[in-house]
């Protein structure tokens, strides 16, 4: 089976450039949800990369995954992945607020530093794929 490290990671700038989309177009929560998605994808190019065979659901699972094989992941790059990981659900669905919808709740800051997370994730992970 080849390795798909790199289809992972095209994948993940693609996301990413649908975050900084949706921030454009103020869809806040999609933009949170997308650079959510963009930092997973890139966090499993980077465990593909290193011969994982299985996807983790949390980039902050694989973020540890990574730091635990050596790899140069330090405390504040996993805190950012824990502010990404809290975008995964409540995005998309309104039961995560009392009353509502995502798109009321998230806000164009929100958007702004998920955005900037993500870029940190793919920054670091692209530097472990192969060349």
């Amino acid at each position: 089976m080849s390795n798909r490290a790199r289809d992972w990671f095209r994948q993940a700038e693609v996301d990413l450039t649908q975050a900084r989309d949706s921030h454009r177009d103020t869809h806040y929560e999609w933009a949170c949800f997308a650079a959510q998605q963009a930092a997973e994808k890139a966090a499993t190019s980077a465990c593909v990369a290193l011969g994982h065979r299985g996807r983790l659901a949390m980039v902050t699972d694989s973020l540890e995954l990574l730091r635990s094989h050596g790899a140069g992941i330090d405390d504040e790059l996993l805190n950012r992945a824990r502010a990404l990981d809290k975008h995964n659900l409540p995005t998309r669905y309104p039961k995560f607020f009392a009353s509502g919808a995502p798109t009321d709740f998230y806000t164009r800051s929100e958007a702004e530093r998920a955005i900037a997370d993500a870029e940190a994730v793919l920054e670091v992970c692209l530097t472990m794929l192969p060349r």
